[in-house]
């Protein structure tokens, strides 16, 4: 009797704590760290981020390979991560924080810049591919894994043969820069309802908008 009432206290202890962790959640924004790439497209990701917090409104500290901001929305807290990794070893800073924070994968989203998507256009994803991004490539390759949830930014592609590099590390144009506020505003509401109500309503309710 003794023995079962040890293992029922025992299992209720670790139901706990993976509720505990369930609660927990990592969204991690792209980019390159240093200010000529701060205005560049690849760096959509930060900017999201950067929106989120003055929104809510947290800070972000220099932490171990990133910098991390942190706020609490409905029991839940929300860890946002800069990676200082460079993004072709951004899956580095991204896999140390999950450990270290003991995050459950299916609670990590990333926020990325996509070529293959038109300008504004978003896209929520469970698994897939990584597109050629080198972000995502690398974070495949840390986590071992496709199925992760990504938050994809289309940026387009107008660019000529040759000039990729040139186009994503380039700076919006005007019209771009028009258009930004309002679809980062509604990416940080992707970011929101992604915390609260899970991957498949948010995709159910923003996809393709």
């Amino acid at each position: 009797m003794h023995s079962f009432i040890r293992t029922f206290l025992g299992k209720g202890k670790l139901s706990r704590e993976k509720e505990k962790f369930m609660k927990k959640f990592l969204i991690v924004g792209l980019g390159n760290i240093g200010t000529e790439y701060a205005k560049t497209r690849h760096n959509i990701g930060f900017k999201i981020l950067d929106t989120l917090a003055d929104e809510v409104p947290f800070s972000f500290e220099t932490v171990k390979l990133g910098a991390l901001g942190t706020f609490k929305i409905k029991g839940r807290t929300v860890y946002c991560l800069k990676p200082s990794t460079y993004m072709n070893r951004s899956g580095k800073a991204i896999k140390y924080w999950l450990e270290k924070e003991k995050i459950p994968r299916e609670n990590l989203l990333v926020l990325t810049d996509d070529i293959n998507l038109p300008f504004g256009t978003i896209r929520l994803k469970g698994k897939g591919s990584d597109g050629g991004h080198n972000g995502l490539k690398d974070t495949q390759y840390m986590l071992q894994t496709t199925v992760y949830n990504r938050l994809r930014f289309g940026i387009g592609s107008e660019f000529s043969k040759g000039r990729q590099v040139d186009y994503v590390l380039g700076e919006w144009d005007d019209q771009e820069k028009k258009a930004l506020p309002e679809r980062l505003n509604q990416m940080t509401e992707i970011v929101t309802s992604f915390v609260l109500s899970g991957l498949q309503r948010t995709m159910n309710q923003y996809n393709g908008t």
